[in-house]
């Protein structure tokens, strides 16, 4: 999905133009009649939804160990 619109407007709705792209519209803006910017979304990296991240930590954490020592020993250590 595309549009196009002018310069003050855009500078005008900026914030709105900004919702209308990260919903994946694609904006051209024209200055006088001549196209000269648009605004795309970014392509994301794969794999940087919120599953995904939760994922990768869960795999970071297999085998780390405390050794015997509980989560309240450490956030106390820590306080000090």
């Amino acid at each position: 999905m595309s549009m196009t619109i002018g310069a003050y407007e855009a500078k005008t709705h900026f914030s709105r133009l900004l919702d209308d792209v990260a919903s994946g519209r694609t904006i051209t803006i024209l200055r006088r009649g001549s196209p000269v910017a648009r605004l795309t979304p970014i392509a994301r990296p794969a794999g940087e939804d919120a599953e995904s991240v939760v994922d990768e930590f869960r795999r970071a954490r297999q085998g780390v160990r405390l050794d015997g020592c509980s989560v309240r020993e450490l956030i106390n250590e820590g306080r000090r």
